[in-house]
């Protein structure tokens, strides 16, 4: 046999093949313990909720389905919603030990890695017939998926009815793409450009799951409709390779935390009471000096907006009014977390009135620096700090505050972000600090409703990510040479890493020490891929892919003629 042979960058979708190979595959069979699974349902309920089960779970009996369930129906139970739970019956095949640690490094067969992707499959038909069915055309659908699960849920997204569905939950995904964790200090590392659906991944370099990337990870109709949760050393969605965090969602309580931001999205679309609100800590700031004087009341009808979500959410709201240091006028407390209510809002907001100024930047990051002092904010409370405006603001301020402290200061406190209402021509200045916060800038008043809705709805009682100035020096890998012979393929390579992860279409094998692998019994007329991944101790490097393609040597044609 001949090969036929590429080498492409490292992701992509794969399909599985029957392959013999000695190695350890690097996934492993969770627990399980016994429940009654309790469904309120008709045969076409408001909503149902499908979560996607990892390798080796039992159907209806894993951990992650099992509290995945308890934290979700925990808030739809203070509902009227009709709703069922489904732990998608696919295979979930099992492709490890019970005990990694104490295998791991060793050989041991894996001559059916291949089912791990027929799994996959499977349940991406599952779920897509599931959720396609014409039978019940007004259900809604939740969908949540760990690890294998989770590649399952990610895959299908494209072929379902966006429509349907409510919100995506993906959590330790082998298949995760976060573009901001690319290159030697990611932008992830200075909390920026971060991916809308990165709900909790604290390593700022991860880029790529362990087995690729999906791309786009988040389908262009999904914007809003997906999440995505990883544990800081993951070995299968992190730049690290540990195994216990894979299998902590449940003792880490991702799926609570995941829980809240599912149960705002059903309340948001079904137009009900939502009794389980992430905590919100949300200072509002307003310009009062004499230019804002034609907007003040449009800005004040706003902030009683934000106010009145946030405090009916459970939230807590302080009121602050700024001008210029040289009026002289210091920020002034209207109210604070702690003495806030809506009675108390609204007074405070009738006692602002607009007067001073005269140039065209106010005190706005002295009055920020201020605000964040003096505020006592909560631990694990999403953060905000509201800014309504007219005009730009000095840096350094008059009083000496710098933009870097200001931002700095918003960092330390976990961030707190910063939103900006503010008058067109002022999006270039203000679009900077709204980066560099995490925030955002609304410049046309028509959508300042929809930044009220886009900020209650954010969810940071966990960290989006840990920001982190050190540069990694990632383990790399080259191939030198593919050859096929007979039914097999042998590649070698060089790499400075300790270990390399070998990885068939979209099952691991193993792992090698070895600068050769040899796949033998290969089935000709089918594509493969072949991916390595360098790995120094608990930091993986990025994996190179050889695509593989064997067919039968073609024979000379017998002419008869000796």
């Amino acid at each position: 046999m001949r090969g036929k042979i590429h080498i492409k960058k490292f992701g992509g979708q794969k399909h599985k093949i029957n392959v013999k190979f000695l190695a350890i595959a690097v996934a492993v069979m969770l627990s399980a313990r016994n429940v009654r699974i309790n469904v309120n349902a008709e045969s076409c309920p408001d909503l149902k909720v499908v979560f996607a089960r990892g390798s080796g779970g039992e159907l209806n009996r894993d951990q992650n389905y099992l509290a995945f369930k308890t934290a979700v129906e925990e808030k739809l139970k203070a509902t009227l919603l009709k709703y069922e739970f489904i732990d998608l019956d696919y295979p979930a095949v099992g492709v490890g030990l019970d005990n990694l640690k104490v295998t791991l490094g060793a050989y041991i067969g894996a001559g059916e890695a291949y089912e791990f992707g027929e799994s996959v499959k499977s349940g991406v038909k599952k779920l897509d017939n599931l959720v396609n069915n014409p039978a019940c055309p007004d259900t809604k659908y939740v969908l949540g998926g760990y690890s294998q699960g989770a590649m399952v849920v990610s895959k299908t997204l494209p072929s379902l009815n966006a429509d349907k569905i409510i919100y995506a939950a993906t959590f330790g995904d082998p298949k995760i793409y976060l573009p901001e964790g690319e290159g030697l200090i990611p932008s992830a590392c200075s909390g920026k450009n971060l991916s809308d659906y990165r709900m909790y991944v604290p390593d700022c370099h991860a880029h790529k799951g362990l087995l690729g990337a999906y791309i786009p990870y988040e389908p262009e109709a999904y914007l809003g409709k997906l999440g995505t949760w990883c544990n800081k050393n993951d070995i299968f969605c992190s730049s690290h390779f540990n195994i216990d965090d894979h299998v902590s969602y449940v003792s880490d309580n991702l799926y609570e935390d995941a829980s809240r931001v599912i149960m705002d999205k059903v309340a948001r679309y079904f137009k009900i009471k939502n009794h389980y609100y992430s905590p919100h800590d949300t200072a509002i700031i307003i310009d009062s000096t004499g230019s804002m004087a034609s907007l003040i009341d449009k800005y004040k009808a706003e902030a009683f907006r934000l106010a009145k979500e946030t405090l009916d959410s459970g939230g807590r709201v302080a009121l602050y009014d700024y001008r210029d240091l040289d009026d002289p006028y210091q920020p002034v407390e209207r109210c604070n977390f702690e003495t806030c209510t809506i009675e108390s809002f609204t007074k405070g907001l009738e006692g602002i009135t607009v007067d001073g100024g005269g140039d065209d930047e106010e005190s706005l990051l002295s009055a920020a620096f201020h605000v964040m002092q003096e505020l006592s904010w909560r631990r694990g409370a999403t953060k905000s700090l509201i800014v309504l405006t007219d005009a730009g603001f000095l840096s350094p301020d008059r009083d000496g505050i710098s933009y870097a402290e200001a931002v700095r200061l918003s960092k330390t406190i976990d961030p707190v972000n910063f939103y900006i209402i503010t008058e067109p021509g002022n999006e270039e200045q203000y679009q900077k600090l709204a980066n560099d916060t995490d925030g955002m800038v609304v410049t046309d008043s028509e959508r300042f409703s929809l930044l009220t809705d886009y900020i209650t709805s954010r969810y940071d009682s966990l960290p989006r990510v840990e920001e982190d100035d050190n540069l990694i020096d990632s383990p790399t890998l080259s191939i030198k040479s593919v050859e096929a012979e007979g039914g097999g393929v042998t590649v070698n390579f060089t790499t400075n890493a300790k270990n390399t992860v070998v990885i068939l279409d979209d099952a691991i094998l193993g792992i090698t020490i070895k600068n050769t692998i040899t796949l033998n019994a290969m089935t000709p007329h089918e594509d493969h891929i072949l991916t390595l991944v360098p790995l120094n101790d608990n930091l993986r490097g990025e994996g190179v892919s050889v695509a593989i393609t064997l067919r039968p040597a073609i024979k000379a044609p017998n002419t008869g003629r000796r």
